[in-house]
């Protein structure tokens, strides 16, 4: 179930709406799908030794409190909060794209298309809201429906593969550099999620074995069928017919098998969106009631039902969700997207290198401090490609944390569970 988590919140929204979003830097994406994979690699090295060293529930907000105390631990908590309820904004928002390549009426205009993300969005919530166990086994069959087809897609389409899309390399005419650099906050958004084992770690067993496998494994895997997959629709479609694509690899499978293979890949990719947006509604629950476990997130998140589920934290964050698909429904859909994942990816991004300068702090007893320098490197230079407007709004988003902070240091702690 963990190794599925790792795997379904990495495979979301990115490898179905991302070629779209690539298609103006053509085949030199490339560069920057390499330097992210081997960034996350470097970052599901780091978060498996945070996980030896601290097995407990929070992830990177827990190991940044425990290293630096309740400041930055709210920081970090805040930040990755909203790069959870915001992802699972931008991954409703793919999962209509999906659906309008099954069922066009249905997204025929943007208040469809909203309503189809939101009714998606509000399943997962209540699947949630079940239990914990329920939305793992969940997690479990969603997973294996998406990355068996996914990799046979990937492997099957490369041998129909037109080298002729891969020319120019760089159609942008930026420099490589530049290419890389806006680049790797794209990709990066489809790899986002390696470390959501390490959120609820309080519920997994054995998770000092458990997590660090289910982290590099799953990032492995993911990584590696993603941009193969990725690379694939680059080839198989023009650009210019790319870049306005609501659901880019249905596009690349009609173009090569007919209108019946490219019906079961938008399917697939309705089946992966829908699998990531149950996988992050767990995760943005965890990481609130981690938080108000520790007195710094309202004691309401913390209270769990009979089955121990933390239903207020649920709701919110899909409540949060909600209205941030509803604000934003009147842009294109791959615009809509691109904006929301700049957002989201460079709130991730902070808890990220926050968690990698953690267990340098810790003195890396078990090893790894090499790697955490390089991936606290990378996620900052990750993280300064998102460009101003991502990173104002990250910086107002996180701006408005401030006065939360400053009343629950005024309030006495919660009592967990309470």
């Amino acid at each position: 179930m963990s190794t599925a988590l790792v795997v379904g919140s990495m495979i979301g929204s990115g490898v179905f709406l991302l070629p779209a979003a690539l298609a103006p830097y053509g085949a030199a994406s490339l560069i920057g799908w390499a330097i992210a994979l081997c960034g996350a690699l470097l970052l599901a090295a780091t978060f498996a030794k945070l996980a030896v060293h601290w097995p407990c529930t929070g992830g990177p907000y827990a190991y940044v409190r425990r290293s630096f105390g309740d400041v930055a631990g709210f920081g970090i908590a805040w930040s990755y909060w909203i790069s959870i309820w915001s992802g699972l904004a931008a991954i409703a928002v793919a999962f209509a794209g999906s659906i309008g390549a099954i069922f066009p009426a249905l997204t025929a205009t943007p208040v469809r298309a909203a309503t189809c993300a939101l009714v998606a969005l509000w399943i997962c919530t209540f699947v949630n809201l079940a239990g914990l166990r329920e939305a793992g086994r969940f997690q479990v069959l969603l997973t294996a429906l998406k990355l068996v087809p996914l990799l046979l897609f990937g492997l099957v389409a490369l041998w129909f593969v037109d080298a002729r899309h891969y020319v120019p390399f760089n159609p942008s005419g930026d420099s490589l550099p530049a290419v890389a650099h806006a680049t790797v906050i794209l990709t990066m958004w489809a790899l986002c999620g390696l470390e959501v084992a390490t959120v609820p770690a309080g519920s997994i067993r054995d998770p000092e074995r458990t997590i660090p496998r289910a982290t590099l494994l799953g990032t492995l895997l993911a990584g590696v069928a993603t941009i193969l997959a990725c690379t694939v629709v680059i080839g198989l479609v023009p650009t210019d017919v790319l870049k306005g694509s609501g659901a880019p690899m249905a596009e690349a499978a009609g173009r090569v098998w007919g209108p019946g293979v490219a019906f079961g890949i938008a399917v697939l990719a309705a089946v992966s969106t829908f699998g990531a947006i149950n996988g992050w509604v767990m995760v943005c629950a965890q990481v609130s009631l981690a938080a108000a476990g520790d007195g710094l997130f309202p004691r309401a998140f913390a209270r769990l039902d009979r089955n121990g589920t933390p239903v207020f934290g649920i709701l919110v964050g899909s409540v949060l969700a909600t209205l941030l698909v509803i604000a934003s429904y009147s842009r294109s859909l791959v615009e809509l997207f691109t904006f929301i994942l700049l957002i989201s990816t460079s709130a991730i991004l902070l808890p990220y290198a926050a968690s990698s300068a953690a267990w340098l702090h810790s003195g890396g007893r078990n090893g790894g401090r090499i790697v955490a320098l390089l991936a606290l490197l990378y996620s900052l230079y990750a993280l300064s490609g998102a460009g101003i407007e991502a990173l104002a709004w990250g910086a107002v988003l996180l701006l408005a944390g401030l006065p939360v902070y400053l009343w629950m240091k005024r309030r006495p702690l919660p009592v967990a569970g309470v």
